[in-house]
């Protein structure tokens, strides 16, 4: 381990030499002890932005850290916020939005209990931006409604200017380009109100986005290019990838591959760089579109594959499905018919769980059209008081019969109007509490109860840690052979048959359907809720699966049609668990014991449970159970796994 001096130190031998003195003038001040503390953190703040913070954001998270140490080790508690807050924009640059949010969590928590409106001002707009990236306008602007009150109360041009920039790229997304553009200049304007020059490079980026998207590729190019060379005297590789990219995807559009390849090319080397998972997955899917518009299906199959993986490693089931359907196109078009079917069913699985991961986005809308639709209930009853009051105002005063009548005949019709429009408003408000328990249904379905509660409540759930789950893989005999002889509606029909099957076992024994891959199935014993009596159900629920398959087949064989046969494997051990991604929300799980799982399924056998070890040793003495020892078995990148199969005891008996 390089103690933190030795890293200080070798960050300033690889530093320019114009930046050079800046950067020993703020190393000498956090290295002298007779600096007030607050001197001394705000020091390697600095340091960390104008250092590493551009190009080496591994090195800056380890400086973050320290930060952080040393401000909570001196009760320095701003310093605190503004490392958590530093930590969580460097997570953020390289795309792992998870520990993003929990470090803006932790930081906002601390700002707030401290009166620090500076630190919650930055954290509640950094933590818009993750929410804006996912496409969560709703959360993102509440993030932003936050901060910009607290800018305008601290009188902080660059807070606000800041929140402008992305309220601009709401309305881009909105394709309002007229209030997007003005919204990008009055931040301009606030920048060199500022003389802040350096500040615009992100705007005008987002200008150019903004060209493109209307096709003006002449005023696109323009501002793409004044950003990049902003970008590059700051030397943030983040923002010059993404400029790079720009150029690159304006150049796709003007039919010029070969230059759009140069700059997509140099985009991808500096993301990779900077570990920018989100933006090398994004520059990725670009070239391999350039490469399919091309034929060149070889390389264009090489960028999905890569793009495929990053996307896999972050959760973002937008960019699976967007690699996947690349990947079809690349292989239906060389005549892989195998592969390409196999690649089609994914985009389709994906594209299931992109459209129902948007139910909790969907929930905050009905909340919000079932407040909306409060208020005007609560507006209608003042109306309707005000005027009884107004009608006996008139009764009193004027006698006349006549006149009476035709005030009662008025009267009447005006509660004949209030009548209809509440019964209207009633029948909308059923409407849309059934919406809104129909959404909540396909929530649960989506996510476990106790999670889908969380994410309702808070609008986010925690990852957590769980010591004891059993995790179960199923997969499918013979699948690719069948599907060179099927349709892609029979398969898919006869998995959904059995997956429903699966379904009903797993609720039944109170285990988590965690996903489905494929012809695979992945299920979960203790948790969200741990029990003591997670592991025999687990393992329960896989021999009523084996059970149910035998039984299918048999059918199949008395009549037409086709199934499958089944391996499936458990192992038992520690996970985290959590929601993937922020956009598209999935509930999934973590660790080594996934991986160990994974193995006892695929060195299984067809018809048997297998199980691990570890497993073995929680339900041994259980009576409902007998086993046969199969020794070590060679599985792969595991070595040798002692294994066993498990049975009921009961079928073990009849078997007798």
């Amino acid at each position: 381990m390089y103690s933190i001096r030795y890293l200080i130190s070798f960050l300033f031998v690889c530093s320019v030499a114009p930046a050079q003195s800046r950067l020993d003038s703020l190393y000498s001040v956090w290295e002298d002890q007779n600096s007030p503390d607050s001197i001394r953190a705000i020091a390697l703040t600095d340091f960390i932005y104008e250092g590493p913070f551009a190009t080496r954001p591994d090195s800056a998270i380890i400086l973050a850290k320290r930060l952080y140490e040393f401000a909570k080790n001196t009760d320095y508690k701003n310093g605190t916020v503004d490392a958590m807050n530093l930590s969580g924009y460097l997570f953020f640059r390289m795309g792992n939005y998870p520990k993003a949010l929990s470090s803006y969590e932790k930081g906002l928590s601390i700002a707030e209990k401290i009166g620090y409106k500076k630190g919650t001002a930055d954290i509640s707009l950094r933590t818009g931006y993750i929410y804006h990236d996912n496409e969560d306008a709703i959360s993102a602007l509440k993030h932003y409604e936050k901060s910009l009150k607290i800018y305008e109360e601290l009188d902080d041009l660059e807070g606000i200017g800041s929140v402008y920039n992305e309220l601009g790229s709401i309305y881009l997304n909105k394709e309002d380009y007229e209030k997007a553009l003005n919204y990008y200049s009055r931040s301009i304007a606030i920048n060199d109100e500022l003389d802040y020059e350096m500040g615009n490079s992100a705007m005008y980026i987002n200008i150019g986005g903004l060209y493109l998207a209307k096709e003006d590729f002449v005023k696109s190019l323009d501002y793409y290019r004044k950003g990049l060379a902003i970008e590059e005297k700051k030397k943030d590789k983040l923002g010059i990838a993404s400029a790079l990219a720009g150029i690159g995807n304006v150049y796709i559009e003007q039919g010029n591959n070969a230059e759009a390849l140069d700059f997509l090319q140099r985009s991808l080397q500096l993301s990779e760089e900077i570990n920018d998972t989100q933006g090398s997955t994004a520059t990725l899917l670009s070239i391999s579109d350039l490469y399919l518009d091309e034929e060149n299906y070889t390389k264009a199959i090489a960028y999905c594959k890569k793009s495929l993986v990053q996307a896999e490693s972050v959760g973002d089931l937008g960019g699976q499905e967007d690699s996947c359907a690349c990947l079809y196109e690349a292989y239906r078009a060389l005549g892989n018919v195998h592969k390409a079917l196999d690649f089609h069913e994914q985009m389709i699985s994906l594209a299931d769980s992109v459209q129902t991961e948007e139910t909790a986005i969907k929930l905050q809308q009905m909340e919000f059209s079932k407040q909306v639709l409060a208020d005007s209930l609560v507006q209608i009853e003042k109306d309707m008081e005000v005027q009884m009051k107004h009608r006996a105002e008139v009764q009193r005063k004027d006698k006349n019969r006549n006149l009476a009548i035709g005030a009662g005949l008025f009267f009447l019709l005006l509660a004949i109007g209030f009548f209809s429009r509440w019964r209207y408003v009633k029948k909308s408000r059923a409407i849309i509490e059934k919406e809104k328990d129909r959404s909540e249904q396909l929530l649960l379905n989506i996510l476990p109860a106790e999670i889908a509660e969380e994410l309702k409540e808070k609008g986010e759930a925690e990852a957590r840690d769980f010591d004891l789950v059993s995790i179960l893989f199923t997969d499918f005999k013979g699948f690719t052979e069948k599907s060179a002889t099927l349709s892609a509606s029979e398969l898919i029909g006869e998995i959904n048959h059995c997956f429903k099957a699966f379904d009903f076992i797993c609720e039944k024994y109170g285990v988590e359907k965690i996903k489905t891959i494929g012809d695979a199935y992945m299920a979960a014993g203790g948790l969200p809720v741990p029990s003591d009596n997670s592991v025999q159900n687990t393992i329960l629920a896989g021999l009523e699966m084996q059970t149910y398959m035998t039984q299918r087949i048999a059918e199949k064989e008395l009549g037409d049609g086709f199934t499958f046969q089944m391996r499936l494997g458990i192992h038992t051990g520690p996970v985290v668990a959590g929601i993937v991604g922020i956009k598209k929300f999935q509930y999934d799980i973590w660790g080594d014991t996934v991986n160990t799982a994974a193995r006892m399924e695929s060195s299984g056998a067809v018809g048997k449970v297998n199980i691990s070890q570890e497993t073995y040793e929680l339900v041994s003495e259980d009576p409902k159970f007998t086993f046969e020892h199969r020794g070590k078995i060679q599985a792969k990148g595991k070595g040798e796994i002692t294994m066993w199969f498990v049975e009921k005891a009961d079928m073990h008996v009849s078997k007798i």
